[in-house]
């Protein structure tokens, strides 16, 4: 009896607006994100994804709304598609190995009086935010972030940096393009190039293509890099606040996650030791109690 009554208010969260209103939302979020189908199979799979996330989202955001959570969720480019097509398509990053490691790469950061909060973006570090489309390549987006950030200090000038050139070049570095790869294996490929093509002399492709980077394009370049103690939110906070935007690993695994509108996202399901994505940590702060880092993702 339980679970018939879980069905039926599922049903009515999606389809209470009628089943033409339904057919108008599915229509018109293939319109916005450009989406058609091979075949009249793919349709129907595609439509019962999306009317489950649609579920999802409502359900969520009703319990937001009567204060159970801290966050919304909402339908994006990726409402047709299941968690499991999502971390396996987009969610690229390869883990390190910690023997690469052993002697440590991070000197402690001790004695400096931090801020309460911090958002690069207002001093100008921060590229703006690009769509990675059906490709691992958030190993990329993400050491580029970072870099892109120092060549900021450094220059005065925000230049994005091209992640295809990543994709196509780093893979005799132990990358794999659009198959995954390391944010220390990304900076490592910048390092013996000697550099780095721009987003506009390299555009981005969505998938994997032949090398041609080229040093005319040259807008970034990398000495060294540090790698920060794993789980360590302490030592993460004191080099955000003092050097800028660091690449870090997380848990984007749950259905929450690929569905997460704006809030504070706090997923009591989101277990730590499960790291499968790359995003760029560009400030972090405190509302209403709560502490937060501040996000880019791609």
């Amino acid at each position: 009896m339980h679970i018939l009554c879980v069905v039926l208010l599922l049903a009515f969260l999606v389809l209470g607006h009628s089943s033409s209103a339904l057919n108008k939302m599915w229509e018109e979020w293939k319109i916005k994100h450009h989406r058609v189908y091979d075949n009249q199979t793919e349709i129907i799979f595609r439509r019962a994804v999306w009317q489950k996330n649609l579920g999802l989202v409502l359900r969520h955001n009703q319990e937001a709304s009567a204060g159970k959570h801290n966050f919304t969720l909402g339908l994006n480019h990726l409402a047709d598609m299941t968690a499991e097509e999502i971390n396996e398509k987009l969610n690229g990053l390869k883990l390190e190995d910690p023997a690469n490691f052993t002697n440590g790469t991070f000197k402690e950061v001790s004695g400096l009086s931090m801020p309460q909060g911090v958002d690069w973006r207002k001093n100008g570090l921060v590229s703006p935010v690009q769509n990675q489309g059906l490709c691992g390549s958030c190993w990329a987006f993400s050491s580029l972030g970072a870099l892109e950030g120092q060549m900021k200090k450094r220059t005065g000038v925000l230049v994005p940096l091209s992640p295809q050139n990543l994709v196509d070049c780093s893979t005799s570095d132990g990358n794999h393009g659009c198959k995954g790869g390391y944010i220390s294996k990304a900076f490592k490929y910048v390092i013996r190039n000697e550099g780095v093509d721009s987003e506009r002399f390299y555009p981005y492709e969505h998938k994997n293509g032949k090398c041609r980077y080229s040093v005319k394009g040259k807008a970034g370049y990398c000495s060294n890099f540090h790698i920060l103690p794993r789980g360590d939110e302490r030592a993460l906070q004191a080099v955000v606040a003092s050097v800028g935007p660091v690449a870090v690993a997380v848990n984007a695994m749950l259905p929450s996650f690929h569905n997460y509108r704006g809030g504070l996202y706090n997923a009591p399901g989101c277990n730590p030791r499960f790291i499968n994505h790359a995003v760029l940590v560009v400030g972090y702060g405190t509302d209403r109690g709560q502490d937060y880092w501040l996000v880019k993702n791609r």
